[in-house]
């Protein structure tokens, strides 16, 4: 995407490409949680450059239209002629080069939409999602350039591979804008069924969608403004600046990183996209930390991750007696890729490269394609039932949860064999390596016995619930007895000279279950102050890196607000004053600041975990499960 402004006779760049033409000076960014605002500014005029996009939760149709608002302000400070000039590539709809096709076109108004022109472009042979992968763009679809500004001028061109909207600015000043969007034309193919984005149910095309958003643009502008300050308020009045700001670059990034469709019975489906990564779609330990966000706004979306791994792990070829780690490779959720076996016996699968991995949910039992050894046990297990209780939590009701009882209840019995003490295997921070004896995913092993037990209650199964209640007392008692090093509590059992971030324990804040005295958080909230870098606390004792969503969840462990914020205002540190210019990276050294792998990944929705305890201290009454 490129962007021009003609003044006069000269053309100055204010994106993209600047070898060309001069550029014209930025002075300012503001980022807000649906918008980011630039500001650049020469002798002649004054240009607010405005991208949107309106995602809001509680509107499924709205938050998953395709379509983006790219809005012009011009301030001029001498008598000028100007004009926008904006490029958009084929790079966007193909990895390859393929001959495009398009072109220009005028909509008529109706159904709400006003009159507008629109320019689109795409490969001339179309195969929708035609691949799968990490850090791949799609090589499929259609890009639109539309505007209802009646002296737009838009054009295509095959032999550039471009589309080009000229939106000339009024005599005195003033604003101008167009719309950026983009048709994938098939959304997911999920379990063998070949899904469209829930914006399709709305609108029967794409230019049905871009005619309405050029409609109503004044009230999604409004109420994206809206959220934008209730979001930035909330956070600013809990943790101050630094908060605010976190909260600010992370929300569009962990919403856009899903897709969201429907299944065959209407039920949402949201499904992550594990960005920079291995590209595994529906992964349960990216989903966990992410949920904070989606709690905070609509709850009905952490349903939409979850029925997809509850329906994987129902198909024959999961023979496991825990939860899958994911449901496939995007676009393609046709069952659990990681930890595939490959080779002789394997299913012929080579997860660094393109390939489209066969549809294992359709197998049958007895075929043993999975390698125990990279499997996530304790880790999926937790992260299920956590998950789904807080989606009950946040709802007030056990009804979401009734279906899969047989199968949360094989999931928390295996936390009761293998959980107290887990032996070597991976947890989500697989990067870290294989770890025997991990205290903070026994932490999570006992919260996830914990939620199997308000569940429980909450179906009306009292006395079960009582049971399993017992034992994860029983576990947490444990617990702090063999990993308790003194002044911190243990990486690992058994070695006191380690120390983690436990950043699982925040669920038995945000549960009110009393598992662990308060004790336990101070101690190791101390501990987190005492070894803290510039750029916030190391992960845990083997290395210098850290976990931006895991530093806060364990802020949000804090009744201390002062504390709270000091933990929080190191990670503010790094987003500002890293030198690694790549979207907000959730893994990164806290010694130097610069960024370890992973970008632009939906974890982010984690950093809203201190506004979510908040809101539940105000909305939950806890006293039903704490007797």
């Amino acid at each position: 995407i490129r962007g021009y402004i003609k003044i006069d006779d000269g053309i100055y760049c204010f994106m993209g490409e600047k070898g060309i033409h001069e550029v014209i000076p930025q002075q300012s960014v503001d980022v807000t949680a649906t918008a980011t605002e630039y500001v650049f500014e020469n002798d002649k005029i004054r240009l607010a450059v405005r991208f949107t996009s309106p995602l809001l939760a509680e509107m499924p149709e709205i938050l998953s239209r395709p379509c983006v608002y790219v809005d012009f302000r011009v301030e001029k400070k001498t008598v000028c002629r100007a004009e926008i000039c904006f490029e958009v590539f084929s790079d966007l709809v193909s990895r390859r080069s393929e001959r495009m096709a398009g072109g220009t076109y005028l909509r008529p108004a109706g159904k709400g939409a006003p009159t507008y022109r629109y320019a689109v472009m795409g490969r001339a042979f179309q195969q929708p999602l035609s691949g799968s992968g990490d850090n791949v763009t799609a090589d499929w679809g259609y890009v639109y350039l539309a505007s209802a500004n009646e002296e737009a001028g838009l054009a295509f061109s095959a032999d550039e591979g471009e589309l080009v909207c000229r939106l000339p600015v009024p005599e005195n000043g003033g604003e101008t804008g167009l719309v950026l969007a983009w048709d994938d034309l098939v959304s997911i193919n999920y379990f063998g069924e070949w899904r469209k984005g829930v914006w399709t149910e709305r609108y029967e095309t794409i230019q049905d969608a871009m005619g309405a958003a050029l409609g109503d643009r004044e009230e999604m502008l409004e109420r994206a403004g809206k959220l934008d300050r209730d979001i930035y308020e909330s956070a600013f009045t809990l943790g101050g600046e630094s908060y605010a700001y976190l909260c600010c670059l992370s929300y569009r990034q962990a919403v856009t990183a899903h897709k969201l469709i429907r299944d065959r019975d209407g039920n949402l489906i949201f499904l992550s996209k594990e960005n920079d990564s291995n590209g595994c779609i529906g992964t349960v330990d990216i989903s966990y930390p992410s949920v904070p966000l989606f709690l905070m706004y609509n709850p009905e979306l952490v349903k939409g991750m979850l029925r997809p791994v509850f329906r994987f792990a129902n198909c024959d070829v999961w023979e496991n007696d825990y939860a899958p780690h994911d449901v496939g490779r995007y676009p393609y959720a046709w069952g659990q890729v990681y930890a595939l076996r490959t080779g002789v016996g394997g299913v012929g699968y080579e997860p660094w490269r393109e390939d489209v991995c066969p549809p294992v949910y359709s197998y049958p039992a007895g075929c043993d394609i999975y390698d125990h050894t990279f499997q996530m046990p304790v880790e999926e297990c937790g992260n299920m039932l956590l998950m789904t209780e807080a989606v009950c939590m946040a709802e007030g009701s056990g009804e979401f949860a009734r279906p899969w009882m047989d199968v949360l209840e094989k999931w928390a019995g295996y936390l009761l064999r293998s959980g107290s003490d887990p032996g070597e295997q991976l947890c989500t921070d697989d990067f870290a390596g294989h770890l025997a004896h991990n205290t903070n995913l026994a932490v999570k092993a006992i919260m996830g016995v914990e939620a199997y037990a308000r569940l429980l209650k909450r179906v009306e199964r009292k006395e079960e619930a009582r049971e399993y209640r017992r034992r994860a007392r029983e576990m947490a008692s444990d617990w702090c007895r063999r990993a308790d090093a003194g002044d911190h509590y243990m990486l690992a059992f058994g070695v006191p000279d380690t120390w983690s971030l436990k950043y699982n324990l925040v669920w038995d804040k945000l549960f009110g279950s009393g598992l662990f005295g308060e004790q336990v958080f101070e101690k190791e909230l101390a501990w987190y102050a005492k070894k803290a870098e510039a750029y916030g606390t190391p992960l845990d004792s083997r290395a210098s890196y850290t976990k931006s969503d895991w530093i806060l969840w364990c802020a949000a462990m804090s009744e201390d607000r002062g504390q709270m914020q000091q933990m929080i205002r190191p990670v503010a540190d790094y987003l500002e004053n890293t030198s690694s210019r790549v979207p907000f990276s959730d893994w990164y050294d806290a010694v130097t600041g610069k960024y370890c792998h992973f970008i632009a990944r939906s974890v982010q929705g984690g950093i809203f975990m201190p506004l979510l305890r908040e809101k539940m201290q105000r909305t939950i009454d806890f006293t039903d499960f704490t007797g």
